[in-house]
């Protein structure tokens, strides 16, 4: 039985409903959330368990892209009705004909709905019953039907009955196949889609790749006014001149030359606390995550220029094309239309690094938005796509909720207690590193800070926290190695709150996601401790292994949770950015999969280097 179907806007305005029952939890605004706003519309449907003995449900929706109205079906999962598909395609195609944007109720569809379901009802009957009646007619057709079916098959392109009476019918169905396979080849061979290469500056951003290749084409230049040094470091000469290499210095091991050497390179403490002071000196500056970059784009519209007209045949044959096809004004899009532009789109997502399930989604989102709208005069589907594509990476990358950090840090001193982070991720990311340079970060906000070794598995990775600790001038909590790290970080809560530290920074052990003992160590860490922000540091070199890692750290927490409501991933700090280019979709994938936003990006080996995710940078990169 259907539990409910509504009608309602894409604003969010209800229409009209059909309610047989009331439903437990809230289906219909997780399928917003957790689906439709995540473009995540083309899936064919989506569960929901309501939890706490509450029930399970099945979702199922369909669009009117043309009118911005969306149709959604709700039934109980057990049931699995067969017929509700057909009746939300009848249900919209009757309601169109109704529907003005002028009116806000519909009682009269109340009847017209009741006529509706029980005829989807009866076809779904009807189905079901030739479904049983038509294994044994087959049978018997394989047994009765000798070589003449056969050939009839072919020629017809069907199942004959192997009957001499339903010759004439055959043939009818046969020309009738011709002509729609006919009209469906012509209407492929109209629908010419070229590829829309829009050009255009760039917006200024954190990450504008297009300066990066430009500079290493024609030489090195100073695009960071914090430094002397060009993008590449030193003496930058373009890829004519040479680079002047730098001799690492031997070292002179003799004694009698040489008195009280201090060998220890990674202990920055000397007598006096003098070297300490250096070392901060050196490092000292504004945090990146504080700076509003401006990065130039002069002279990119010019570089898109010499490669157009480097291919004179193909921009002449991508304007007559894409003219073509945008002569005919108010055409009705359809699957066949976005196709071509789709996979186009697919292909240069992937090779922006976007893994390829979540580029296949994304496409197919965006078709479902698209079909049944009408195209413009002088439209190209490519634009549109184009247009599409752009808008669903912008809501997808830009975070649902607001995380401010210095809010929330405030906020949790105010009740009087720390401000608790948890770095988690796989092995040889960087989290103890990219650990400092959120600590760097904070002081600049006059933020007290203590970090806390948890990563009690991996040798020399409590002498890595301290260094950094020393370096910094803050508190560190170490215990050692081979203990809980859920009890050391408990204790160093507990430390925090005595000694009237704002944050706590936990660092631990980098895990493989598979690596199940770890995981419930994990688990046991963050259920214990309750912390305030979970950030799953991920490398940005990864491609389809993005969607693995996060995927299974946040099932492994539910999983292995001794709570009901598990803590999962609440954020992700996306390290050794600087080194991909233009290959940016880790971040497109992370996110996507994970649902929760890039709060940090790690783009050097300095304290200062820590940024904030610029998303129209990132837009614009990927669909370059």
């Amino acid at each position: 039985m259907l539990e409910q179907l509504l009608i309602f806007t894409r604003g969010g305005l209800i229409l009209w409903k059909e309610i047989s029952n009331a439903l437990k939890g809230s289906p219909i605004e997780t399928l917003i959330k957790s689906c439709l706003l995540e473009e995540r519309s083309a899936e064919a449907s989506f569960n929901y368990d309501a939890g706490g003995g509450g029930g399970a449900y099945t979702l199922k929706w369909t669009f009117s892209n043309d009118l911005g109205l969306v149709f959604v079906a709700v039934y109980q999962r057990i049931l699995n009705l067969l017929y509700v598909e057909d009746l939300l395609m009848a249900v919209r195609r009757e309601f169109e004909q109704i529907y003005d944007p002028k009116r806000v109720k519909y009682d009269d569809f109340d009847e017209i709905f009741r006529q509706l379901r029980e005829e989807a009802e009866a076809r779904a009957e009807e189905i079901k019953k030739l479904k049983q009646s038509g294994k044994n007619q087959n049978v018997l057709l394989g047994k009765k039907g000798g070589v003449g079916s056969q050939m009839n098959k072919k020629k017809n392109g069907k199942i004959g009955h192997g009957d001499g009476n339903s010759k004439n019918k055959d043939d009818g169905d046969g020309d009738e196949n011709k002509e729609n396979n006919g009209a469906k080849e012509s209407r492929s061979i109209t629908n010419v889609v070229v590829k829309d290469k829009e050009n255009g500056k760039p917006e200024a951003g954190a990450f504008d790749v297009n300066k990066l290749q430009k500079l290493r084409a024609k030489g090195g230049k100073k695009t960071d006014t914090n430094t002397n040094t060009g993008v590449f470091g030193g003496n930058n000469k373009g890829m004519k001149g040479e680079v002047k290499k730098i001799v690492k210095k031997n070292r002179v091991w003799d004694d009698s030359k040489k008195e009280n050497v201090k060998l220890d390179f990674t202990d920055p403490v000397g007598e006096g606390g003098d070297e300490v002071r250096e070392v901060v000196a050196v490092d000292e500056g504004e945090s990146m995550m504080d700076k509003e970059e401006i990065v130039s784009s002069e002279g990119e519209d010019d570089d898109d220029e010499e490669m157009e007209s480097a291919k004179p045949s193909a921009r002449k044959k991508g304007w007559f094309s894409s003219m073509f096809q945008s002569i005919s004004g108010n055409t009705v899009l359809e699957k066949s239309d976005l196709k071509p532009a789709l996979k186009a789109l697919k292909d240069r997502l992937m090779t922006k690094n976007v893994a390829e399930e979540i580029a296949e989604k994304l496409c197919e989102s965006v078709a479902a938005s698209l079909e049944g709208k009408k195209l413009g005069s002088f439209t190209r589907v490519s634009s549109t796509v184009q247009t599409a594509m752009e808008e669903a990476l912008l809501r997808i990358l830009t975070p649902r909720r607001s995380i401010d950090i210095l809010r929330d840090v405030h906020a949790a001193k105010e009740q009087g207690k720390p401000y608790v982070v948890v770095f988690v991720g796989v092995n040889g990311v960087g989290k103890s590193t990219n650990l400092a340079k959120v600590a760097y970060w904070l002081l600049q906000h006059n933020v007290s800070v203590m970090m806390a070794a948890c990563d009690t598995f991996r040798s020399g990775a409590v002498e890595q926290l301290r260094t950094h600790a020393r370096r910094l001038q803050i508190p560190i909590f170490e215990k050692g190695y081979e203990k809980d790290p859920a009890i050391v970080a408990k204790e160093a809560i507990q430390e925090a709150t005595r000694n009237n530290s704002d944050v706590v920074l936990v660092d631990t052990a980098g895990r493989m996601q598979d690596n199940e003992p770890l995981m419930r160590a994990l688990s046991k860490l963050i259920n214990l401790n309750n912390p305030d922000l979970v950030l799953f540091v991920g490398e940005a070199l990864v491609g389809n292994d993005a969607v693995d890692q996060l995927s299974k750290f946040n099932q492994k927490l539910a999983d292995l949770s001794a709570v009901p409501n598990a803590r999962l991933i609440d954020g992700i700090l996306l390290t050794k950015f600087d080194t991909i280019d233009d290959k940016v979709g880790a971040a497109l994938s992370m996110v996507y999969v994970s649902g929760s936003p890039v709060m940090f990006v790690g783009c050097g080996q300095s304290y200062t280097d820590l940024k904030k995710l610029n998303v129209k940078s990132i837009v614009k990169t990927l669909l370059k």
